[in-house]
């Protein structure tokens, strides 16, 4: 197929093309991909413990089986943003779904740690093409306004509530069923969308280039060895040579990534797009909400395990409520965007989103669910449902047609590394103030254990209950501060970068503002 030279021609094709009905069944499809690749960031996380003793990994290497995914999502985002505007965004979008489904299907038959942690990083690799190419087909597919707000609300929904429903799903099949079918689930759901696609989606055009792959490979290791030198650091503390070596190399290469974009005539990451003062603020509000909202996930999931003493199978249901919230968020925000503009909602958003955090760091050991976790998450959840939806359209505010999947892979591509270098932050705080509340505890711990007590503790180097929750608890609270600060510093960005113009709102409300549809 040869380009055309008008740039909306491929999103009016598709919408004169589809009825009411069309367009429903399409949006499904779309969201029903994208909650199956967010859902599989948290869906594992409650099975780890079964998937550590049925394969055998040391507790440093079961946290690559959440790594192995992330990074390679994440890191190779921008690169399957880039395969959908040459290929084609429907084909790619089925060839990564697919791929997705495949890597699932060996990682719940892996027989060993490698075969699952190789089925892991390919399940990022389909991901991180069938995402960014879900939400580029959604600008090829509805038309801009109302329709297309719509759509990315619901879109947003589904990205920003996945986490949420992951741990539910995956809490109830490892109590119902077995570790391996977190993976399996996907399989059929998987075939379900790829055969549904070509029957309610159109073909995008193809947008002759070619692949930055010195880019994609500089920008994903340049990203490992950052997260890697954050999580070394908490292990064994910023002076350690790996550690220092790793922030070393991660400096260089990313270096080289800007230094080869620069000169690269079809770079994977178009600088110029950061020189819209609108979209470089999106990118940045997405980076720190994203480290607040991994924090807020993998923390919490840790204290109502650990400290309250909750099941995998109410661990998942306890998050239920922030999916029901961040979607009455992101439908009050697809609403009303028209009339106030995105700038309100991200300033709003992040404002919730700093106070629920700022709530949870006065969690201590008597805390209860519902007096004490319940509203804080609630109130994060409205903030994170205002925002997202915000962000996804201002993202992919006057971005040409041919350069969607790009925009749309760069914001992914934010969301993921910046949760993984956040919560690798986090974790060094939580490292820190746990460790300095464990040496006042030992003392009190030792003053009134039995000799029984005291010669566990020398095997073992770790205190029982309520001795250990108190340390927990600590280090979840100076974790908390962090992520708050996180949010604080994304609704600053929110109130002094974003400017909203009147043909902005015009666009939103379905008018002919200028810049590209």
């Amino acid at each position: 197929m040869s380009s055309s030279p008008q740039p909306t021609s491929a999103s009016q094709a598709a919408a004169r093309a589809q009825g009411g009905g069309g367009h429903g069944m399409a949006l499904l499809v779309i969201a029903s991909c994208q909650l199956m690749v967010v859902l599989d960031i948290t869906i594992v996380n409650i099975a780890l413990p079964h998937i550590q003793s049925a394969l055998d990994f040391s507790t440093t290497s079961l946290s690559w089986v959440v790594n192995a995914y992330t990074l390679t999502f994440g890191g190779l985002l921008l690169l399957g943003g880039r395969t959908g505007d040459i290929l084609g965004r429907r084909r790619m979008f089925i060839f990564g779904v697919l791929l997705f489904a495949l890597a699932s299907l060996l990682g719940g038959l892996a027989q060993n740690s490698g075969q699952l942690l190789a089925a892991r990083a390919l399940q990022g690799v389909g991901g991180a093409i069938a995402s960014p190419t879900a939400l580029a087909l959604i600008s090829t597919t509805f038309r801009e306004g109302p329709e297309r707000n719509r759509a990315f609300g619901v879109f947003a929904g589904v990205s920003a509530g996945g986490g949420a429903i992951g741990l539910v799903a995956g809490g109830v099949i490892v109590e119902w069923l077995n570790w391996r079918w977190v993976l399996f689930v996907n399989v059929p759901i998987g075939v379900l969308i790829a055969l549904a696609t070509p029957r309610v989606i159109k073909e995008s055009e193809r947008h002759p280039g070619h692949f930055d792959l010195a880019g994609a490979l500089t920008s994903t290791v340049g990203m490992v060895l950052l997260v890697y030198g954050f999580i070394r650091a908490a292990q064994e503390g910023w002076r350690d040579p790996f550690t220092l070596a790793s922030f070393a190399a991660a400096v260089v290469v990313l270096a080289g990534f800007i230094l080869i974009e620069r000169r690269s005539s079809q770079p994977i990451t178009p600088l110029h797009m950061f020189a819209d003062r609108n979209r470089a603020g999106t990118y940045g509000i997405m980076l720190s909400l994203a480290a607040a909202i991994f924090g807020m996930f993998f923390f919490l999931t840790l204290f109502v395990q650990d400290v309250l003493g909750f099941s995998p199978l109410a661990t998942g249901f306890a998050f239920l409520p922030v999916s029901a919230v961040i979607a009455v968020g992101a439908g009050l925000a697809s609403r009303f965007l028209p009339t106030f503009g995105p700038k309100p909602f991200m300033v709003v958003g992040a404002v919730l989103a700093a106070a629920g955090l700022a709530w949870l760091t006065l969690t201590d050991v008597h805390s209860t669910y519902a007096g004490s976790i319940l509203g804080p998450i609630l109130v994060f959840s409205l903030g994170m449902g205002l925002e997202f939806v915000s962000l996804t359209l201002m993202a992919l505010s006057n971005v040409p047609v041919e350069e969607t999947g790009a925009a749309s892979g760069l914001l992914n591509a934010t969301q993921q590394v910046g949760g993984s270098l956040g919560l690798s932050i986090l974790v060094t705080m939580f490292g820190t103030a746990s460790t300095n509340e464990a040496h006042k505890q030992i003392p009190l711990f030792l003053a009134q254990a039995t000799p029984a007590e005291r010669l566990r503790f020398r095997h073992t180097g770790q205190l029982p209950s309520p001795w250990s929750d108190h340390v927990l608890t600590a280090g979840i609270s100076a974790a908390f501060i962090m992520a708050a600060i996180f949010t604080v510093v994304a609704a600053l960005v929110a109130l002094f970068a974003i400017q909203v113009r009147p043909s902005d709102l015009e666009r939103l409300k379905g008018g002919t503002g200028p810049g590209p549809a």
